[in-house]
């Protein structure tokens, strides 16, 4: 009777353990995948989705189709201060130690997925470890390499040397280091490997950051151009009639992604997200619903700063969406801590907002403004810090414009001379800017 009593327990126990294994493997499985492309250098004008009739991204047609497009999502104008502020969910006036760098001390959302179990790969531009001249200007101080910044691993661009980042490329990768490809092209390499990560992964929740080369300049034939066999990579060349087919290109290589997740399995569980990391190139100009404008990288400008994102999970986002609240950089992060069902402790301050309820239909909260420190620490652009929603945009010298009548920020109202009408919104703006002080 005892015998008996005791292999009762012991199934019993035995039972509870494996039920208990399973419900685990059942919680990670329901973790989705996360795919968050970049693209370098593409203001929303640029893509069909949204109104642009000169090039042809029909992957991200399809994509927006089946999937969210957002209309009102802003960046800051210019690349390294963008990934600083999307990959730790923080304003550049907390954290932006200079061009080309991301402060080693913060965590970004390599860290909080690795944190939540998954298993995390990044490709493409790093621009994060910085040069002795970059490192100089920021007071000897150092930037990240991506091990350090939470990715398991990694095929970059710019992490110790420059090199091409297309034809003969100099790439690192964790298993290879350094070394240049000669023959091959950047953005296919990216690809292969990112492939070949999603392939050994699938059973696994997995973050994918993918900052991609295209379509920074230089503008150069792609693989699909006849001249790309016998272009120099190491020519000057730089010409904006290449642009086009480098659009095409990068729209190419993320029908390619999307068809990865088909092909393994895994498309149902997979959140894809796409976004510029700021405007267009100032030498490319793109006809925009019958009209024509000229990009303003580096600069405030909506043409600086309006970029497209369009979110696709299938079977969960409604398709032919269409999303008219306000995202900035600062979302991205608390949006996958959401999606992951990771809770942050109070020590942990972000500024964003995460916008996954509205993925799934819920726009009860939103933002009302979107906020931009901007200190570049390159080229010949100015500092500059500003609030604006949808219809006006307010910066800290007192500035103010009406948007919708002055897109090109041409005729600034000046303090005292404020239109009627405004009081309540000029209001909240100070508030924002004294709070980023």
């Amino acid at each position: 009777m005892i015998r008996i009593l005791f292999y009762t327990i012991l199934g019993g126990t035995l039972l509870n353990l494996m039920s208990c294994k399973t419900s685990g493997k059942e919680i990670t499985k329901k973790k989705p995948n996360i795919i968050l492309i970049m693209a370098d250098d593409l203001g929303y004008e640029a893509l069909g989705a949204y109104g642009g009739n000169s090039y042809q991204t029909p992957n991200l047609d399809q994509l927006t189709k089946e999937g969210m497009l957002f209309n009102h999502c802003y960046s800051t104008p210019l690349c390294t201060p963008s990934r600083v502020q999307i990959m730790t969910g923080k304003y550049n006036n907390n954290n932006y130690l200079g061009f080309g760098l991301l402060d080693p001390k913060e965590k970004t959302f390599g860290h909080y997925m690795q944190e939540a179990g998954y298993k995390t790969y990044v490709a493409g531009k790093w621009q994060l470890l910085g040069n002795s001249h970059q490192q100089k200007l920021a007071g000897n101080r150092v930037g990240t390499t991506p091990e350090k910044a939470g990715f398991d691993d990694y095929c970059l661009w710019q992490i110790d040397q420059l090199g091409s980042r297309y034809k003969d490329p100099t790439l690192s990768t964790k298993k290879d280091g350094t070394k240049t490809y000669y023959g091959k092209f950047g953005p296919d390499i990216f690809l292969e490997n990112i492939t070949s990560f999603m392939e050994e992964n699938k059973k696994s929740p997995f973050f994918v950051y993918y900052p991609m080369a295209l379509t920074h300049d230089p503008f150069v034939p792609t693989p699909n151009n006849k001249l790309f066999n016998n272009f120099d990579a190491k020519s000057k060349i730089n010409d904006p009639v290449y642009f086009g087919e480098m659009v095409q290109y990068m729209d190419m290589i993320i029908g390619k992604i999307v068809d990865a997740t088909d092909r393994l399995g895994i498309r149902e569980n997979t959140l894809i997200l796409f976004v510029g990391d700021n405007g267009t190139d100032h030498d490319v100009v793109s006809k925009f619903n019958g009209h024509s404008i000229r990009g303003d990288k580096g600069h405030t400008t909506d043409a600086g700063t309006h970029v497209p994102l369009i979110a696709n999970w299938k079977g969960k986002i409604a398709p032919n969406s269409i999303n008219d609240n306000l995202i900035d950089f600062t979302d991205f992060l608390p949006t996958l801590l959401d999606l992951q069902g990771s809770k942050r402790s109070n020590s942990e301050q972000l500024d964003g907002l995460s916008f996954y309820p509205q993925l799934l239909g819920n726009n009860s909260n939103k933002r009302d403004w979107v906020f931009c420190h901007y200190a570049p620490n390159w080229g010949k652009f100015k500092n500059k810090r500003y609030v604006q929603n949808k219809n006006w945009k307010l910066y800290d010298n007192g500035e103010l414009y009406d948007l919708a009548e002055d897109i090109l920020e041409e005729n600034p109202f000046l303090d005292g001379s404020y239109p009627e009408g405004q009081t309540t919104t000029i209001r909240e703006f100070r508030k924002v800017l004294d709070s980023y002080k």
